[in-house]
C-alpha cells in the first residue's frame, strides 16, 4: 500500500507512450513475436499498429507460424516468422489508409526496427524512433537512421531475443 505522503511521479512521455505501445502489442496475433507501434507528434497520439496477418489472411496464433531462415554475412542462421507484418508496418499502413501525415512524428515499438521498417520510417518523414530494446540484427537499420537525421533511442540496452532463433 503507498504511503500518503509519498508524492505521485508522473511517467515521462516516452514511459507514458511506451507502456501504451505494449497495449496495443496484446492485440497481436504471432504469439512469437507480439509487439505494438504507437506513432505519436505533439505528445498526441496519431496512430497506432500491431504485429498481425494481412487482411484476411490466416494468423500465427491459428495456423501457426510460417519460419524462414535467414542466413546472416557471419554465416550464422536464424528462423523468422514472415507470416505477419510488423507493427511499425501496420502502423505506418493505417496512417495512410485514413489520410494521417507522418511528417515530424516519433515512433515507439519493441525493439530496434528491421531494415524494411526502417526505410519506411524514413521515408514516412517520422524524426524520431524510441524502441524498448536493441534487435540482434540492426546495423543496417542504425546505419540509415544516422545517415537520414532520424534519433534513434533505447529505453533498455538489452537485446530482444525469441525462442526459435
Amino acid at each position: 500500500m503507498e504511503e500518503k505522503n509519498k508524492k505521485y511521479i508522473r511517467p515521462s512521455w516516452d514511459e507514458y507512450f511506451m507502456e501504451i505501445c505494449r497495449t496495443v502489442a496484446k492485440r497481436a496475433t504471432c504469439d512469437r513475436g507480439r509487439s505494438g507501434c504507437v506513432i505519436t507528434r505533439d505528445n498526441h497520439i496519431l496512430v497506432t499498429g500491431y504485429v498481425g496477418s494481412p487482411a484476411g489472411l490466416p494468423h500465427c496464433d491459428d495456423v501457426g507460424h510460417l519460419f524462414k531462415k535467414m542466413i546472416h554475412e557471419d554465416n550464422t542462421v536464424t528462423n523468422h516468422c514472415v507470416r505477419t507484418v510488423h507493427a511499425e508496418q501496420n502502423a505506418i499502413c493505417q496512417a495512410a489508409k485514413k489520410g494521417i501525415p507522418l511528417n515530424g512524428a516519433t515512433l515507439y515499438c519493441k525493439m530496434t526496427p528491421c531494415r524494411i521498417c526502417a526505410m519506411l520510417i524514413i521515408n514516412c518523414g517520422i524524426l524520431r524512433v524510441v524502441c524498448e530494446k536493441r534487435y540482434h540484427d540492426a546495423a543496417d537499420s542504425l546505419s540509415m537512421f544516422a545517415q537520414a537525421g532520424v534519433i534513434l533511442e533505447h529505453l533498455h540496452d538489452e537485446v530482444q531475443t525469441y525462442a526459435d532463433m
